[in-house]
């Protein structure tokens, strides 16, 4: 059962150092071991290889922050490397050569089973540990810990929601399925926008339903996929109907972009990280609201998102642990959180940054509050989970659209499913 979200926004946080102290065992290059930064005596030259996502980039925001931190640190004299490499490609990028991977990287925390299997993450300890427990909601430290163990910095929640346009739905409408395909729209406008986003959308059907993989938090094997049951089944043929109805958008044949600036789309799923771009087509037209409900089978069923974070992470393998590990809380700092926010519209993690006029009004940070309390599943981490579900779930809405998978093969091909998901 996935844990509540309470008060992410309104708790006030204990004051914390941005600074990382002394301590650990920092260096060692073990990464289930904690380490936190020591600084040396001198000015030392150090290279900083930084991971990030392409946002950060494209808002100065990095460049601001290597800068600043450069400044603050005249201990270090750091060459830095900032490349573009998204949260949800950074396990893949780093198991490539985790000695060559970036310093520092930006991660989703359903890979942190992953990385620490690898020996890719460091463990966190010392004053950065503290800084995260004082000044983050447990829920949320709890998304990048293996056991009692901290491999990362939480720096906003990572979920998906509805946004839409005013123009074409209600506020009423975009509540249920049923009214955003039934909104009477001009012939060129489509009502709904499918994307599965490699399965992490298609999830929110079948845990929406009561189904689940491997068991409640994904790393129950024994449990295996039942989404080849008889609710599988429905919610399979539901989004059938869903994906073949000419009024509903498909991912890979036209973009939200090219549809929202014409007004040609009513609802559609994404999160915060693309607001600045909907908020600039869009205006006050944009609306933002929880995911819907669908009805299945006569009843009425809550559509149940993936709720994770993202997170600021370190590699084991850094030649400059104690440099970058300084780096990593800088980033995830209260001052760079709300930074974040100003520059990308991520709502902080940080409870403290939370507290600011501008996110406690923010109707988006109301939206993904609901949306975590009463319209998610915790995001499984478990490594069986993320090897095996990201690789074989986007195959379902794939052969839909092809039309290889219809009401006449659904059972079979959810068996095929069911087997390579939980094949030796």
């Amino acid at each position: 059962m996935k844990k509540k979200v309470l008060s992410l926004l309104l708790v006030a946080a204990m004051g914390v150092s941005m600074l990382v102290g002394c301590g650990g065992s920092a260096g060692s290059g073990d990464s289930k071991e904690p380490v936190s930064e020591s600084k040396p005596e001198g000015p030392v030259e150090v290279a900083l290889k930084v991971w990030c996502p392409q946002n950060q980039i494209d808002t100065k925001l990095m460049d601001e922050q290597t800068k600043a931190f450069a400044e603050a640190h005249p201990e270090w004299k750091i060459t830095w490397t900032v490349e573009a490499v998204g949260e949800d490609n950074a396990r893949t990028e780093v198991e490539k050569d985790v000695e060559a991977a970036a310093d520092v990287f930006f991660y989703a925390s359903d890979q942190v089973n992953a990385l620490v299997d690898i020996g890719a993450i460091a463990r966190l300890g010392g004053d950065t540990e503290k800084m995260v427990n004082e000044s983050i909601a447990a829920n949320i430290v709890d998304t990048v810990k293996v056991g009692d163990a901290l491999y990362g910095i939480p720096f906003t929640h990572n979920t998906f929601f509805m946004f839409y346009d005013k123009t074409i739905m209600s506020d009423d409408d975009v509540k249920t399925m049923e009214s955003i395909m039934a909104k009477e729209t001009a012939d060129d406008v489509y009502n709904f926008y499918f994307e599965s986003a490699g399965g992490w959308k298609l999830g929110a059907w079948y845990y929406g339903a009561g189904l689940s993989v491997f068991g409640a938090d994904g790393s129950d094997l024994a449990a295996g996929v039942d989404w080849n049951n008889e609710t599988g089944v429905a919610v399979t043929n539901y989004l059938i109907d869903l994906i073949n109805n000419p009024k509903c958008a498909y991912d890979g044949e036209i973009t939200i972009a090219e549809l929202i600036g014409e007004h040609r789309l009513g609802a559609w799923w994404d999160g915060a990280w693309n607001y600045a771009t909907y908020k600039e087509k869009l205006g006050d037209d944009l609306g933002m609201a929880v995911i819907p409900t669908y009805k299945l089978d006569g009843k009425d069923v809550q559509l149940k998102g993936f709720y994770g974070s993202k997170a600021i992470g370190v590699n084991a393998k850094s030649k400059n642990l104690e440099a970058a590990i300084a780096f990593a809380t800088y980033l995830g700092s209260e001052e760079q959180q709300i930074a974040r926010y100003e520059k990308s519209q991520q709502i902080p993690a940080n409870t403290k940054a939370g507290e600011i006029d501008a996110i406690k009004n923010d109707a988006m940070a109301s939206v993904i509050v609901a949306e975590a309390n009463n319209a998610s599943v915790a995001q499984p981490s478990a490594t069986a989970f993320a090897t095996r579900y990201w690789t074989y779930a986007n195959t379902i809405p794939t052969e839909i659209r092809s039309k290889e998978l219809t009401k006449e093969n659904v059972k079979e091909k959810l068996d095929t499913f069911v087997s390579a998901m939980t094949a030796e």
